[in-house]
């Protein structure tokens, strides 16, 4: 569709959004809409066997494309599993070519296999690792050459997690496979984030991570992992925040991501930025 007349903070602009079919995804990809940018929008839509919840569909990213599109910008929106670098590059200069550039890569894509007796299989820490350490370079590498050739610069934000400074596992009856892959994971995308905030600064592209405390996203509120957390109490009471707030939504973490890639922080760069209501103090 055509777009409309630009109306904010990122007019003119182009983010990438990776799991932007729900959840956090789906509201920056909208968010990023609302304030002017076109969107192309990756994520896997299918099940993998090492996660005990239902994962995104097709519809999904297909809403995902309809709500960026009600805001009057243009959606690229493609089915693509992180783990493969080359798709991930056909997708993103397929998404060049149509809004002539690329500002902000948003590599938020992610799983949670913990739950159930999937989260005791090996393939649960290999998924882990895969998807969300592996896949987060895969994101930055294929969209770097965009990214180089903007004349202003960009913003790079990874979603990490609480996670990612603390471990998902609370004890001896919560370790498993699935667990170790997602802290592993999350930890191991500060020091990619560390690699490239230095090595891209004086590209003018900044590069920081963002590390949210329990968001009510489909990762979080389903049936496995309220059953697994119901059978592992430490669990529940380790994401317990320290503000008494209600739980976050996937809209409170799209405002930092906006906050990160527009001019309020312009200066920050190589930062770890918990959005976790004190979550990690305890």
């Amino acid at each position: 569709m055509t777009a409309d007349a630009p109306h904010g903070l990122f007019d003119g602009k182009v983010v990438l959004v990776t799991g932007a079919a729900r959840g956090q995804g789906r509201a920056h990809a909208v968010r990023f809409a609302e304030e002017g940018a076109d969107v192309i929008a990756v994520d896997v839509c299918a099940q993998l066997d090492s996660v005990a919840y239902p994962m995104s569909t097709p519809e999904d990213l297909d809403e995902t494309a309809r709500l960026v599109e009600k805001t009057g910008r243009r959606v690229v929106a493609e089915q693509c599993d992180v783990r493969d670098r080359d798709r991930l590059a056909d997708v993103v200069a397929a998404g060049v070519e149509e809004f002539g550039r690329l500002d902000f890569v948003l590599a938020n894509a992610g799983i949670l296999p913990i739950a159930g007796d999937q989260g005791r299989s090996i393939t649960a820490f290999t998924d882990a690792v895969a998807v969300m350490l592996n896949g987060v370079y895969f994101t930055v590498d294929a969209a770097l050459p965009a990214l180089l050739r903007n004349p202003d610069g960009g913003a790079i934000v990874i979603t990490s997690s609480a996670a990612g400074f603390t471990s998902v596992s609370t004890g001896f009856d919560t370790m498993n496979h699935g667990a170790a892959g997602y802290t592993a994971a999350k930890h191991g995308v500060i020091g990619v984030m560390r690699h490239f905030a230095r090595s891209l600064a004086e590209k003018n592209i900044r590069v920081n991570s963002v590390h949210p405390g329990g968001v009510a996203t489909p990762m979080v509120l389903n049936e496995a992992l309220a059953q697994w957390s119901g059978e592992h109490p430490s669990f529940s009471q380790a994401q317990q925040a320290l503000l008494a707030m209600p739980m976050m939504e996937p809209e409170h973490i799209s405002d930092t991501m906006v906050y990160l890639c527009g001019p309020a922080g312009r200066y920050v760069t190589g930062v770890a930025l918990p959005v976790d209501a004190g979550q990690t103090l305890k």
